[in-house]
């Protein structure tokens, strides 16, 4: 099981708050630093300072840090066009030696499209943006160098694109997709994605859509390479029960409902459920650390949780 670090700046957080937690996941040994794609926060506060750009932050991130994997949970397809999307990424893949992982979904926040300028077209629409910017970007990366890229769809035409610059691996990062969705969600993981994430859902409707998206994986014509099953959950570990609450109320919530909810509670409960999820098939878990202040959780989480798996 590899455990990432899964942060939300939107919610408040300066580039030098992101670097030292980063960093820190780095030094104790987590396999990756993850963000959120987020404009606005959700929490009805103005997540001073303001928010940051998820992949100008991971491209800084990318020359600060040397072995941790980087990326997002998950880009907004809403945010960016597709051919500028493929060229962001893949330079920040040469940037940290092809150390990313790229998540993208529909985008769904709609208050942050409107307080930012960004159209924000109805659902069934969303997901048809999604599958072709998940064609385009895969198809810019993997077009071989000295070769054209030509794209016509719905909402995206590109004519004989370069294709450039390549990303570290022929084949691009690693493409996540994540969500709940009954039908079109396993489709579109199926085809396209290397990584299938449920995020924030209890451990048996986490089973159910694992096997909706391994069902998927099996009708899809074509497909070879094996998927890697993940979860997000929040984290609130402490030592008793009394650091538990402390932290679940640094955080706006409730430690009992935590508990039942996310991965909270003392290192031997959080141990126990990850070993649920691990029951599953689930490979990764993205650990949601809300306050980005609070390093001595992650220590905690590092020497307590990690050095034990």
């Amino acid at each position: 099981m590899r455990l990432r670090i899964f942060t939300e700046p939107q919610l408040g957080a300066t580039y030098e708050t992101q670097l030292r937690i980063a960093k820190a996941a780095e030094d104790l040994g987590f396999d990756a630093f993850f963000r959120s794609d987020h404009y606005l926060t959700m929490l009805g506060s103005a997540g001073d300072p303001g928010p940051t750009d998820s992949w100008v932050t991971l491209g800084a991130l990318a020359r600060e840090t040397s072995r941790i994997r980087l990326g997002t949970l998950v880009t907004a397809a809403t945010f960016r066009l597709p051919g500028p999307l493929a060229i962001s990424v893949a330079q920040v893949d040469r940037m940290s030696g092809g150390r990313v992982d790229f998540g993208l979904g529909t985008g769904w926040f709609e208050e942050e499209h409107t307080a930012y300028g960004i159209p924000f077209p109805g659902l069934k629409e969303r997901f048809d943006r999604l599958e072709e910017q998940l064609q385009i970007v895969t198809g810019l990366w993997r077009t071989p160098e000295g070769e054209r890229f030509s794209f016509s769809g719905e909402h995206y035409t590109l004519a004989d694109s370069p294709a450039l610059p390549k990303p570290v691996s022929p084949d691009g990062p690693p493409v996540i997709i994540g969500g709940f969705g009954k039908d079109r969600t396993p489709r579109l993981a199926a085809r396209y994605a290397d990584e299938y994430n449920v995020p924030f859902h209890p451990v048996e409707d986490t089973a159910a859509a694992f096997d909706r998206v391994r069902a998927a994986c099996r009708d899809e014509p074509g497909r070879t390479r094996p998927m890697v099953y993940s979860a997000a959950q929040t984290v609130c570990c402490g030592r008793d029960d009394a650091e538990v609450r402390r932290r679940a109320d640094a955080i706006g919530q409730n430690a009992e409902d935590l508990r039942k909810g996310g991965l909270a509670g003392t290192p031997a409960e959080v141990l126990e459920k990850i070993g649920r999820f691990a029951e599953l098939g689930a490979e990764c878990l993205y650990l949601q650390v809300l306050d980005m202040e609070d390093l001595d959780h992650v220590e905690l989480l590092a020497s307590e949780v990690l050095d034990k798996l």
